[in-house]
């Protein structure tokens, strides 16, 4: 069964790695910004899936991931990959040196503390001529939508394994026993406060990257966008949605959201901007464990399972 999952996953990189040759520009748009968003939400899945940390600070990581392609191409005349070094470098730097005292709270106390860090780091690099400040860098264009395509399907094949390497390690069981009891983890022997700044830092990481990906794919970078906090709202509902703390959960979440997302923007666009609010109650209350836990569990419970998770929110 294993080596059937694996063919099957193999295929279906194949098929999307052959999508800028059969596909037209906006297809190929369109799966450069889903793609990142799969990755934006595998990232999340590590410290809010397996540690259970509902972080809204990775928008944090992908704009600095960002600003370090920006600052290396533009003021640096320096190739590509090394703004991605540096982006990721600095991402993974702050994660850590951040993550030290913010992981230390817990619930709402977490989510608000790193709810902040979009707008204060977006105000601090405002004011670094480095940056560009308010006004912002313009990178030099790159025609070529379908390196950018292979890019971003690399990185989630990246990040994908990555996961999957948490479902069958040491540290990913340590991470899954913190989000089930933190206190019970430390008893038996776990360094939750390592795991947790590891994690943190491995989900800046994927963060960082993404961000250089999408500041050189767009061509222009400022505070504003680099550090969108709505980002990082898309990227959580995105792994509730498919099913947190699961390998594929995220990527389902990703493809499936992006695509209604789409459609509606492009048929009713007052509609669109109401979606993910409707997603995040629906997918709360009908499905807390995502899209990932229904097909486990539809089988056998069928619409009761529904009904079980209403009656949990006493609805």
């Amino acid at each position: 069964m294993n080596g059937m999952r694996w063919i099957l996953a193999v295929i279906a990189v194949a098929v999307l790695a052959c999508v800028p040759w059969f596909g037209s520009d906006v297809v190929v748009q369109f799966g450069i910004s889903t793609l990142l968003l799969a990755v934006l939400a595998q990232g999340w899945n590590i410290i809010g899936g397996y540690a259970g940390y509902a972080s809204f600070g990775n928008s944090t990581f992908f704009g600095l991931g960002a600003y370090g392609v920006a600052i290396a191409m533009v003021q640096w005349n320096m190739p590509f990959w090394v703004g991605m070094v540096f982006g990721a470098v600095m991402a993974v730097a702050f994660a850590i040196l951040l993550g030290l005292p913010v992981l230390r709270l817990k619930g709402h106390y977490f989510a608000i503390a790193t709810l902040a860090l979009a707008q204060v780091v977006a105000a601090i690099v405002s004011n670094i001529p480095l940056f560009g400040e308010n006004i912002g860098l313009v990178l030099p264009p790159l025609n070529n939508d379908a390196m950018f395509y292979e890019m971003a399907l690399a990185l989630l094949v990246a990040a994908t394994l990555t996961v999957w390497w948490l479902t069958r390690s040491r540290f990913g069981f340590g991470l899954i026993a913190i989000r089930e009891n933190e206190e019970g983890a430390a008893v038996m022997g776990v360094n939750t406060t390592a795991y947790k700044v590891l994690a943190f830092a491995l989900s800046g990481l994927f963060s960082a990257l993404a961000g250089g990906i999408q500041a050189y794919w767009i061509t222009f970078l400022d505070p504003a966008s680099a550090f969108d906090i709505s980002l990082n709202v898309k990227m959580i509902i995105m792994t509730v949605f498919g099913g947190p703390g699961t390998v594929l959960g995220p990527i389902v979440g990703a493809f499936v959201l992006s695509a209604i997302s789409e459609v509606l923007s492009s048929e009713i666009t007052s509609v669109a901007s109401l979606f993910f609010g409707v997603v995040v109650v629906a997918a709360v209350v009908l499905m807390p464990r995502g899209l990932a836990d229904v097909v486990r569990r539809f089988r056998k419970s069928g619409w009761h399972y529904f009904a079980e998770n209403i009656r949990a929110h006493k609805l």
